[in-house]
């Protein structure tokens, strides 16, 4: 079945901002995970946790958003006509926001907390057990990164 014109430039804006939304996330989550952690973690532990607020903050909004936008996009593109690999490569990417509220935000409200002793073993410990959960957000936007280029190159499922 041939799609109107509209039909058409309705899946090629909705594909494009899921593999932009993607690329985006996925873009932060690797700088994260290989740049700013680890030389966070390279400043000490006091100073770690301490950046660690403000960097969460901010990242947690352009992240949250990334995914949320990247998944809607994918489902429209679906919709319009895109395959099926579309909608997988989106609840990949949404699957993170699961992940995230199940698996880190834990231990971001540990780290965050006021009673918390910033120089202490236990502040170190969070750190580097965040830092690895962070790792799998990076591989799996990436996985999903990987799927909507594929699709976006080559235009056949899979």
């Amino acid at each position: 079945m041939t799609l109107p014109k509209q039909g058409i430039a309705t899946r090629q804006i909705a594909e494009f901002v899921a593999v932009l939304a993607c690329s985006l996330f996925t873009g932060a989550a690797v700088y994260i995970t290989f740049v700013e952690h680890p030389a966070r973690m390279q400043c000490g532990v006091e100073i770690a946790a301490t950046e660690f607020a403000p960097s969460y903050r901010r990242a947690t909004v352009m992240q949250a958003t990334c995914a949320a936008a990247g998944l809607l996009a994918s489902f429209a593109a679906w919709l319009a006509g895109a395959s099926f690999w579309w909608l997988i490569a989106g609840v990949l990417l949404g699957s993170l926001m699961p992940f995230t509220v199940v698996a880190i935000l834990p231990i971001n409200k540990r780290l965050l907390s006021p009673a918390l002793d910033q120089r202490s073993a236990e502040a170190e410990r969070l750190l580097a057990r965040w830092g690895r959960l962070h790792a799998v957000r990076s591989i799996l936007s990436g996985m999903a990164l990987l799927l909507f280029l594929y699709l976006t190159i080559f235009r056949e499922p899979l």
